[in-house]
């Protein structure tokens, strides 16, 4: 019902009530700004009472308006364009305190991230990359940061790291076209989604390999082929999603597989260190 709600809304329109068809027709043509309106900011947007508006979320089956408003924000964040967002963000940001707006709001996601985290498919992700075959690790857009600094530090510590590149669909098909059950593929992916993320997942899902996605949501399009779900709370800060709270989950993923091969790992760098120094890659002055 809730991943069809504007449908709901459009088809329920001659049974609510004259308040109720005022709150849905202004819900259509603007989800946007009413996703992140309270209850009475909605019902004076639309002339009608705080109360017509929750009793409205109740008629549509939430649990209450916070869930009703969640819900909108979901499709705001899946649905909107780059342009929209980005106007409904300064919507939502004062110019004038935006930096502590925003560094205030990373940090709430962190700790909302930590409160709703699976820990055992953590820890059973951990598991299964140590002791994998290869790690294929893939993020597109958005998230192709975050994999390539997850690719960086992975590389540091295993020869068997793959780094997929996703500039066409046909050339990620090959550079995941042996992935089979001894390997792990690590697929992070925010909104809007990359469908060639999405494709990934369920090739490698059918493959027989363990897939860790690395995502926001339950409901996220590569949620539903994967063995660890790694939730990670995000929203709009601009026209893109904050990504501090899965970075925070990759940094303890770096540190977990490190740490379950300590003396390994040790090694290796060791090794490193011996390399770099020996072609002056880093600057010692300081």
């Amino acid at each position: 019902m809730k991943q069809n709600l504007l449908k709901q809304l459009s088809e329920r329109m001659s049974g609510f009530s004259k308040g109720q068809r005022q709150i849905a027709s202004y819900i259509l043509e603007h989800y946007d700004r009413a996703a992140y309106m309270t209850a009475s900011k909605l019902g004076a947007e639309v002339n009608v009472s705080e109360s017509t508006v929750v009793r409205f979320a109740d008629e549509l089956g939430f649990g209450g308006y916070p869930e009703l408003q969640k819900a909108l924000q979901e499709l705001a964040r899946t649905h909107l364009t780059a342009a929209q967002r980005m106007e409904v963000a300064d919507n939502l940001l004062d110019k004038d305190h935006i930096l502590e707006k925003v560094l205030l709001g990373d940090a709430d996601k962190i700790r909302h991230t930590l409160e709703g985290l699976d820990k055992d498919a953590f820890y059973t992700a951990v598991e299964r990359i140590v002791n994998a075959r290869n790690i294929y690790i893939l993020g597109s857009r958005s998230s192709a940061s975050l994999a390539g600094f997850l690719n960086f530090n992975f590389r540091m510590m295993f020869d068997n790291v793959r780094h997929v590149e996703v500039n066409s669909g046909s050339e990620m098909f090959e550079q995941i076209l042996n992935i089979g059950e001894d390997d792990v593929l690590i697929a992070i992916s925010f909104p809007r989604y990359s469908k060639r993320t999405v494709r990934a997942v369920q090739y490698a899902h059918h493959a027989g390999a363990n897939v860790v996605s690395i995502t926001d949501s339950a409901k996220s399009p590569i949620a539903a082929d994967c063995d660890q779900l790694l939730t990670a709370h995000s929203d709009m800060a601009s026209f893109v999603d904050s990504l501090v709270a899965p970075l925070s989950i990759i940094n303890a993923m770096v540190a977990a597989v490190s740490m379950s091969r300590h003396e390994q790992v040790a090694a290796r760098l060791r090794r490193l260190e011996e390399i770099w120094d020996e072609y002056d890659v880093y600057d010692k002055n300081n």
